[in-house]
């Protein structure tokens, strides 16, 4: 049973990683295609180096666009590959175009789909990564849901049972393999100049939150006010988007901060580890945070990993400079008992284990 994994940013990269791994070692056939969604050295080529993957087979170098723009070319190109490799099942991974698209080609070509972290949800239609992941759990075939809750969320909107499986989240699995090594290999916090908890973290990249001037006004000004609060350094690794948001609506960074080009994987988890407290509107951070016991706040009005508000580790404080600050001063006097929802790091095994059970099945 040849295997196509369709990725094309950061968090597809790191989170099918423990898969791809665990594929080499099954011997299971497999090819990553890339629609670069990401097109950036930082944003892309460093994560399969410093995780050690194997190049893709496949690079369709879309970059960004409006999300017709990418997910047309996307469809088109995917289209392509999934004719020449013929594959068994098609592999996507969380709720960008990215994972749209190469859902909606493999189904089109009656081509199986299985989606990793199925089930996520928001409730809220106007992120396009909510009708992402909703249109890709409705079309698939294999849904890997990393919770339970994931798996009742499903279950309401009445997909089939016998399609579910509650395996854990990979990326759980993804720091658990790597945090040691990159505490080995980058020494610590020393190229920054930081010390363990002497420093905040911040993680900007949202469309609502970054092409909005009120929105992203609000989250600079609610920085300004928590540095001045604690007198702490905040480290924020800048995407192209949030960057350029800054530029065209001529807002100042605010004393204090940071600007720091974006991170490679290992580079980021050192930081997100020795934080203080983490400020993102990453679903994605949420977890890692959560994960890391490490405090965060959430710069949104909801979240599709509802576990980290439950356990008690994440606390949603929207874009309001004052509910900024409050929260920050929240998860700050908080102590870090909390447990992790997200597995116990063997999600790459489960999944790769299921897709070999399926292959058996079928021969």
């Amino acid at each position: 049973m040849k295997i196509v994994m369709i990725l094309g940013t950061r968090p597809e990269i790191i989170k099918l990683s423990p898969i791809i791994r665990e594929c080499e070692r099954k011997t299971l056939e497999y090819c990553i295609l890339h629609t670069g969604q990401h097109y950036s050295y930082d944003l892309d080529t460093i994560f399969f180096q410093e995780l050690e993957l194997p190049e893709p087979r496949y690079n369709l170098n879309v970059g960004s666009g409006s999300h017709a723009e990418e997910t047309g070319k996307m469809l088109i190109g995917v289209e392509e590959v999934l004719k020449t490799e013929k594959p068994a099942i098609v592999l996507v991974e969380g709720d960008t175009n990215t994972v749209l698209a190469g859902a909606l080609a493999a189904t089109k070509l009656d081509i199986k789909v299985g989606h990793v972290e199925a089930g996520l949800r928001s409730y809220d239609r106007t992120m396009p990564e909510e009708i992402n992941r909703i249109l890709t759990d409705h079309i698939s075939d294999c849904l890997f849901a990393p919770t339970e809750r994931a798996r009742e969320n499903l279950l309401k909107e009445g997909i089939s049972e016998n399609k579910i499986f509650v395996t854990g989240n990979t990326i759980v699995d993804a720091i658990f393999q790597n945090l040691e090594i990159a505490k080995r290999e980058i020494g610590g916090l020393s190229k920054l100049n930081l010390e363990r908890e002497k420093y905040l973290l911040v993680t900007l990249h949202r469309q609502e939150n970054v092409v909005v001037e009120e929105n992203l006004k609000g989250i600079l000004e609610g920085l300004k006010l928590v540095y001045e609060g604690l007198d702490l350094p905040i480290i924020f690794p800048i995407h192209p988007r949030t960057r350029k948001g800054i530029t065209e609506f001529n807002l100042e960074i605010p004393k204090g901060i940071r600007l720091i080009e974006p991170v490679g994987f290992f580079d980021f988890l050192v930081l997100e580890a020795n934080a203080r407290l983490v400020l993102t509107d990453s679903g994605g951070v949420q977890e890692e945070t959560c994960i890391l016991n490490v405090p965060c706040v959430t710069l949104r009005e909801n979240t599709e990993r509802p576990e980290t508000l439950e356990v008690g580790s994440n606390i949603l404080a929207g874009v309001g400079p004052e509910r900024i600050l409050e929260s920050a001063n929240v998860m700050l006097n908080k102590k870090r008992r909390w447990r992790n929802p997200f597995g116990d790091g063997t999600a790459g095994k489960s999944i790769a284990e299921i897709l070999l059970k399926e292959q058996t099945d079928k021969n």
